[in-house]
């Protein structure tokens, strides 16, 4: 898939529409390369996922052989950053075999500042898979999020099992990254997509020799239940949780395994459970076209575009400026020696289709790259999505992401020939970026371990009301996805935003902000398909 982290930019308490660059918080959409399986399009939901199965609830009581993980008691410290506590938590590495072993992860905290009646532990998740909700937690939520909901609730974050500082699963050092996010995904001859083909296997091996003990037990299924032990070992009779782009599917997995432990929960730019990983790539691949075509439009207008001034001639020229860098790539200036080939620059296009904000950046990196031969904007926007700092280091977000995209569901593709075959729907969906999106869904095709997930529906029958978010022009969770949804959960109440970028609630709309609060605070829910823009 290609989802990642809700971003945001500053750490200072902000409630505006931050620019993406998927985060200097988190990015979560999972970088070109190391994804497989998000998109927007058309009709709510397909046919062929209407009829998918239910996921089941677990029993209601709690197996013996869990509950030491249950009952055991955390032992807060100080983790460096002021006001914040950490503590690592024990869970099952298999949940089928609690006696194999444990996993390990690392939580931290904010405690109620008061005034008012403390409410309890309110989750965070920002998404990914693959970003760090502990980052998150102390860079963001925990003193950017609404005063009043700082003072009544803990906020609380836990890093999923292979993500960040839980038992991260590593795949590349650096350098190997760099020659990976660099790789053609535009094979134009056979030796190029045989050189697609290896860089897949590379990274697979990479995950396998590295992570080979926790590769099995990364999915969503495993985490949503991590979070139960949490919630318990926190004193919390319901889970209180507030889930952006992939921790929708996060939180809605807890609802459909535990409905009768749901609390206030909050999903904000909604995945759809019941899609295929094709479908999913391919519906995120017409999203990220409807969010350029919004950037299109809004660019034309500008005497600095460096497109062009017709609408319709921006997606074309765009189109050329990346063939043109497959044969000739810019200098960057980049100590490490990078240059900006089509790969990185639409890398970099695709950050800034998550915040409009982030439009004015693209039109100056685009401007230095087309007139003064500079790469180096792009590159810089590129850096950002796949989170590489200035020294040439990586988060773990791109092997998180892809080991647990490739665990949750089958392969999107399993063969070059599979992606020929589909190229034209996905150049269809977008003509810009559909190419190398569809190439970008073969990755899980060569992945060292067997999925264990796959599409299914998810009602969570009997569930309190749930808040399900959606954007109608979210490049990465198209708003069909919150469409659907939305009506698999029998509880959810859908929160519409008319706008731009990847999820809505903390980016500027005071309609959509003062609903999720009054909900997290008061438990009232918005009320049945209320819009804000």
């Amino acid at each position: 898939m290609h989802i990642r982290s809700v971003p945001r930019r500053s750490p200072k308490p902000r409630r505006t529409r931050t620019g993406v660059a998927l985060r200097a918080l988190s990015l979560p959409l999972a970088a070109l390369l190391a994804v497989s399986a998000c998109s927007s399009g058309g009709a709510t939901t397909t046919a062929g996922s209407a009829a998918r199965a239910e996921l089941a609830a677990l029993p209601k009581a709690t197996p013996s052989a869990l509950g030491p993980y249950y009952g055991q008691k955390l032992s807060w410290r100080s983790c460096g950053t002021p006001g914040f506590q950490c503590a690592t938590m024990r869970a099952p590495l298999d949940y089928a075999h609690p006696d194999a072993g444990d996993v390990r992860l690392a939580v931290s905290r904010k405690k109620a500042t008061g005034p008012g009646k403390r409410l309890g532990s309110l989750l965070v998740n920002p998404g990914g898979p693959g970003g760090s909700a502990v980052g998150y937690v102390q860079s963001y939520a925990g003193v950017g999020y609404p005063a009043p909901l700082r003072a009544r609730y803990d906020l609380v974050a836990v890093d999923p099992r292979g993500v960040a500082r839980s038992e991260p699963v590593e795949c590349l050092d650096g350098r190997r990254m760099d020659a990976y996010t660099q790789t053609d995904t535009t094979p134009d001859d056979r030796r190029e997509t045989d050189g697609l083909v290896d860089a897949y296997r590379g990274f697979a091996e990479g995950c396998g020799a590295h992570a080979a003990r926790l590769l099995r037990h990364v999915s969503t299924v495993e985490a949503a239940r991590d979070m139960d032990i949490l919630r318990s070992v926190l004193g919390d009779r319901r889970l209180t949780y507030v889930g952006a782009s992939y921790g929708t599917f996060l939180g809605a997995t807890y609802a459909g395994l535990f409905p009768d432990r749901v609390g206030r929960l909050v999903l904000d730019g909604a995945l759809d459970p019941s899609l295929s990983a094709r479908e999913l790539n391919l519906e995120q691949t017409a999203g990220f076209e409807t969010a350029f075509r919004s950037f299109a439009k809004d660019c034309a207008r500008r005497r600095d575009c460096p497109l062009g001034g017709r609408e319709s001639e921006i997606g074309p020229r765009l189109k050329s400026f990346f063939g043109a860098l497959d044969r000739r790539p810019l200098p960057t200036g980049d100590p490490d020696g990078r240059e900006l080939g089509e790969a990185l620059a639409t890398t970099g296009v695709i950050a800034a289709m998550y915040d409009e904000s982030s439009w004015e950046q693209l039109r100056a990196a685009l401007t230095a790259a087309i007139e003064d031969r500079d790469g180096a904007g792009l590159l810089a926007l590129s850096d950002t999505y796949y989170q590489r700092d200035p020294d040439g280091r990586y988060t773990n977000l791109m092997s998180a992401n892809a080991a647990v995209n490739c665990l949750d569901l089958p392969a999107a593709f399993g063969t070059p020939e599979q992606v020929e075959q589909t190229l034209p729907s996905f150049e269809k969906a977008s003509p810009v970026f559909g190419e190398g999106l569809a190439w970008a869904s073969l990755n899980c095709a060569y992945w060292p371990v067997r999925p264990t997930g796959r599409p299914h529906r998810i009602t969570a029958k009997g569930a309190a009301p749930i808040v399900v978010v959606g954007t109608t022009r979210d490049p990465a969770t198209p708003y069909r996805w919150a469409q659907s949804l939305a009506r698999q959960l029998t509880s959810a109440r859908l929160l519409t935003y008319v706008g731009d970028g990847h999820t809505a609630y903390g980016r500027g709309s005071r309609c959509i902000d003062s609903a999720i609060d009054a909900y997290l605070l008061d438990g009232t829910p918005p009320a049945p398909k209320k819009r804000c823009s």
